[in-house]
């Protein structure tokens, strides 16, 4: 299994419900806190192709982008495959 990060910030519901759908599938991921740290939210701006918004969303090397895109992976199907491969 490919390793998940995901970019949060405190009290971001689009966070806790990315968080949520991981956990419900077992996905053990690395969270990464952006909320006053620059750097850290600097790095996920230059990975995430210049989104600024949170959560941002890495499988492997695949960026799935934010909450709404990985929800739109597992309704049609693509989430489960990228998590094995």
């Amino acid at each position: 299994m490919p390793g998940v990060e995901i970019y949060t910030t405190p009290f971001c519901p689009y966070c806790t419900s990315a968080k949520q759908l991981l956990r419900q599938k077992g996905v053990d991921f690395t969270e990464i806190g952006v909320a006053g740290l620059p750097q850290k939210r600097a790095e996920m701006v230059a990975r995430a192709g210049g989104r600024t918004t949170v959560p941002q969303i890495f499988i492997g090397e695949t960026h799935v982008g934010g909450c709404d895109d990985l929800y739109a992976l597992d309704e049609a199907g693509r989430l489960d495959p990228l998590l094995r491969s």
